[in-house]
């Protein structure tokens, strides 16, 4: 293959990948949003290994709650950017409290926290950058005019 074509062809696989970024975006927002939802689907209802529900007025239960629900209006992309900045402040305070605190490690890689922190950082991402166009909020903002 020649350096022109090559070129060529790389130009069109990054044209086509940059068609596709709103899809991508789109599938990683509503794929973190459900996961994070099941962390306080088990809180809540002593599910996925956990051996029964935490009190709801607990530490555990509130965040629960949270996860629970921030996670859902993330999947669906409403209200995301304050959802997301409550999922992300949360994570930081769970990565503070309970995996440094508890194990003196101020990495993630020592002390278990990586998908807290990856959570918090994402989250915060998502504050900023908001759903993206498939979302319930581009939707909202649409009908808006």
């Amino acid at each position: 293959m020649t350096a022109l074509a090559r070129t060529y062809s790389e130009i069109m696989i990054t044209k086509r990948l940059q068609e596709l970024e709103h899809v991508g975006f789109a599938a990683v927002r509503i794929i973190s949003g459900l996961m994070f939802s099941l962390h306080g689907i088990q809180k809540l209802f002593g599910t996925f290994g956990l051996p029964a529900a935490v009190p709801l007025t607990s530490q555990f239960g509130i965040g629960g709650v949270i996860e629970l629900v921030t996670g859902i209006l993330i999947a669906l992309g409403l209200c995301t950017r304050p959802a997301a900045f409550l999922a992300s402040g949360q994570m930081a305070v769970a990565y503070f409290q309970f995996h440094v605190a508890k194990t003196g490690q101020i990495l993630p890689i020592q002390n278990g926290g990586d998908d807290t922190v990856l959570y918090c950082f994402w989250f915060l991402f998502l504050v900023f950058k908001g759903a993206g166009p498939y979302s319930l909020d581009a939707r909202r903002s649409s009908a808006r005019g």
